[in-house]
């Protein structure tokens, strides 16, 4: 049987950098203690105006082909988790697939808000152990969120941010690789959070427009914290079962970067210290469905994980959605 392996990483930061002091003008309000202490943001990145998903999502995946050694011609399968696509129709990922040159490569976008990354990984690499026909396959989370905010709606202003991650599976048999994976969801969430425009049951007219409320992203109703804190630990829990590994056997763990305040609550509740996770919204901000795989990308070039370790990657999403899975780096 084949294994899915990460064979290279890469990410994108667009060079546009919102602090909070400028968020604190423009909201006429210091935010800089909650958003600072609570959320761990510092500072978050945001896309040109030239700057669309497709592009994120295309630099991104050349840093990763070039660390994985691998050329586009090469990939058979291009999977692409993001809630803010190119269009609506065709699929982001074909896009990229014709930037890349990608010419041998299927390709298919995942809409699990920002638990995506997570589920395209974990799709991704049931595609390499099921079909020996797929031998290299691209995995891209992309996020380009600032065209759908309201810079004055200080719920979603102070938090979101652009970037792209991706990387690189490769079927191997030398045992490293994915090594279990679940899926959650809970469909009663759906109305909480989201862009809530733009698709068949809210079409964009002219008075949507002028009204500008939904076609903006939005915390419609306020998630309980305990989605979070007594959700990851349960699935994470669950995957370690089916992969057959101890908390103590896995080196890092690695979570949703919306909320600092939320990693340090669970990683008490796995009584885990902090160094065996890393975070990135100090300096990224958070960026939803390319959250997972920037701060994988990070924690490895910051050595915080060498191959033979064990990793757990869990990510949470509007719908609710919810996603995990074990890998051997």
């Amino acid at each position: 049987m084949s294994f899915a392996k990460i064979v290279g990483t890469g990410i994108y930061v667009p060079e546009r950098i919102v602090t909070n002091d400028e968020l604190s003008r423009i909201l006429g309000e210091d935010i800089n203690e909650f958003v600072t202490q609570v959320l761990g943001i510092h500072e978050r990145h945001v896309c040109a105006d030239d700057e669309s998903t497709a592009d994120l999502a295309t630099n991104a995946a050349r840093q990763a082909l070039e660390a994985a050694r691998v050329d586009a011609s090469e990939l058979d399968l291009i999977v692409l988790a993001t809630d803010t696509p190119e269009q609506l129709s065709p699929a982001t990922s074909v896009v990229v697939q014709h930037r890349l040159g990608a010419v041998n490569a299927g390709t298919f976008d995942v809409n699990c808000a920002c638990a995506g990354f997570v589920t395209a990984l974990d799709t991704a690499s049931k595609f390499i152990i099921a079909d020996a026909a797929y031998r290299n396959v691209l995995v891209i989370g992309a996020y380009a969120i600032s065209k759908y905010l309201d810079l004055h709606d200080k719920k979603t202003a102070t938090i979101f941010a652009d970037g792209a991650g991706a990387v690189v599976l490769q079927a191997t048999d030398d045992g490293a690789g994915y090594l279990a994976g679940k899926l959650r969801a809970d469909g009663s969430f759906h109305d909480h959070m989201g862009i809530y425009a733009g698709g068949t049951h809210l079409p964009v007219t002219r008075e949507v427009l002028d009204e500008g409320r939904w076609t903006k992203v939005r915390f419609a109703k306020k998630y309980p914290a305990e989605v979070n804190t007594e959700g990851w630990p349960a699935i994470i829990r669950d995957v370690l079962d089916k992969a057959k590994l101890s908390v103590d056997e896995v080196k890092l763990f690695l979570f949703t970067q919306v909320n600092l305040s939320t990693i340090k609550e669970v990683m008490a509740k796995l009584e885990l210290p902090l160094e065996r996770t890393h975070t990135i919204m100090q300096k990224w901000g958070y960026t939803g469905s390319a959250c997972i795989p920037m701060v994988l990308h990070d924690a490895l070039h910051a050595g915080k994980l060498n191959r033979g370790d064990n990793v757990i990657m869990c990510a949470s999403g509007g719908g609710l959605n919810m996603a995990c899975v074990a890998f051997r780096y």
